[in-house]
């Protein structure tokens, strides 16, 4: 018998990964044993194959066919090998600009240095590049990405090169029912995270008088559209008592997740609304009673509190995110982000990053780890300043940083987050303790949040 890959399915290797295989609508690769990747190598059209429990096995889940012998497979889906890293994913910012002003962000409207944008040559540059060193997966992101006025030819050039987009970031205002259509019709199903900051203070802190009323109805379009839907909601003193009416409106709706995010201490924000932004204590505290109070509630949403606890009401579960790993998981050639370590960042001037949170900071300090438009992506992802970093153990961490090296709970934490590690240190510190997790550690999060909480916690604290 003649057998064929499936269409939905390409074999990969990268440097340190000897057998991969991307599935279509899969934003990173899959593991394939020896026996079942070297079958697969097989399955060209020309190889008379006897049906093995192997062949029958990979029948069954599809990734193979029978075929008339000289039924190759198609380009996509044949063996690429490649010399560089595997980085499946790249968080693309197509343009710096923005149809919003929002008190918070650097992206600003007003915020004319950063309000850059990669042209459509330059986009499909990026792209081919990605496409070269074996991404597959990308996340969209602006400014507001839907202002790029190359937008859907954009999207199309990722699917003609059998890529495809996982996420798009937007505002949602400038989202309508063709360009929804447009999607199903390129096969184009991303996550799309719409920003919404809470009922009746939008408005405010996006600085537009129909903000909301806009932004909702980009939830519905979306939801009765099929798409999964995911909220991302600035908290801070102003608007935090808005929290429980807001996860309330969105799980009407039907959102998949609601991401609050605290609004951190940026010179944008301290600017526009001084003293506003929560101490890490009160965003602790604060959180946890909007948690117990949503675990309460009999809502279905999933609930990301950002850089604290994930909450999965289908599983009555949830996740303390400073633990990030188990005694037994612990190795320190673990990466520092294991974010930046699977998804490259390449921001609106076409800089690399290790990721988009770090790029205002990067352009406020002067800082470039590599261009992409200047340097060969294929390049920066072998050799540069940039791989060091994006693909930094967390041995280098504990070379480098006494406080990690000796505090009973880095097994746990594994130093936190790389980039507020790097925005509360005093100097430019590529190394320095993420301070909002040692605070979660120091000061009793974990008791607190085990005695207040009524779910199962499903990665709970293992250190020695």
């Amino acid at each position: 018998m003649f057998y064929t890959l499936s269409n939905n399915i390409a074999l990969r290797r990268w440097r340190y990964v000897d057998r991969a295989i991307y599935y279509k609508y899969s934003d990173v690769a899959s593991g394939a044993d020896k026996e079942e990747f070297e079958t697969l190598l097989l399955c060209d059209g020309n190889h008379d194959l006897e049906k093995t429990p192997v062949i029958e096995h990979l029948l069954e889940r599809r990734l193979i066919k029978e075929c008339k012998q000289g039924d190759s497979p198609r380009e996509w889906s044949r063996l690429k090998e490649y010399d560089n890293l595997y980085f499946p994913r790249m968080n693309l910012m197509i343009t710096g600009k923005c149809n919003l002003n929002c008190l918070h962000c650097f992206n600003a409207k007003d915020n004319a240095p950063l309000n850059t944008e990669l042209s459509f040559e330059d986009v499909i540059s990026i792209l081919d590049q990605a496409n070269e060193i074996g991404v597959h997966g990308f996340t969209i992101t602006g400014g507001e990405p839907l202002v790029h006025r190359r937008f859907l030819d954009i999207v199309r050039e990722i699917y003609k090169r059998d890529m495809m987009v996982f996420e798009l970031n937007t505002n949602g205002l400038l989202l309508t029912q063709g360009m929804l259509d447009e999607f199903k019709k390129i096969g184009c199903s991303p996550l799309i995270k719409i920003s919404f900051d809470g009922i009746g203070y939008h408005n405010w802190i996006r600085q537009h008088p129909k903000a909301e009323e806009m932004t909702i109805k980009a939830f519905k379009l979306c939801k009765d559209n099929g798409f999964r839907v995911k909220a991302q909601t600035q908290v801070n003193r102003k608007n935090l008592s808005s929290m429980m009416e807001t996860a309330k409106l969105l799980n009407g709706m039907g959102v998949d997740e609601m991401r609050i995010i605290r609004t951190t201490e940026a010179p944008r924000w301290e600017k526009n609304s001084p003293q506003s932004s929560l101490t890490i204590q009160e965003y602790y505290d604060n959180m946890l009673l909007f948690a117990k109070e949503y675990m309460e509630s009999g809502m279905e949403m999933d609930i990301d509190i950002w850089q604290f606890l994930r909450i999965n009401p289908g599983y009555q579960t949830y996740q303390l995110v400073p633990i990030a790993c188990s005694k037994d998981e612990f190795n320190i050639r673990i990466p520092m982000c294991k974010g930046n370590r699977g998804m490259i960042a390449v921001s609106s001037h076409g800089e690399v990053v290790p990721c988009l949170q770090m790029s205002g900071y990067f352009l406020e300090k002067g800082i470039s780890l590599g261009n992409c438009l200047k340097t060969p992506l294929k390049e920066l992802v072998q050799n540069s300043e940039y791989v060091n970093l994006a693909t930094a153990p967390i041995l280098t961490q504990i070379l480098r940083n006494d406080k990690c090296a000796n505090c009973k709970y880095y097994k746990a934490c594994t130093g936190g987050c790389p980039a507020l590690g790097l925005l509360y240190s005093k100097d430019i510190d590529f190394f320095h303790e993420d301070i909002t997790k040692c605070y979660f550690f120091e000061n009793g999060y974990y008791e607190k949040v085990k005695d207040t909480l009524p779910w199962q916690l499903t990665n709970p604290l293992d250190i020695d």
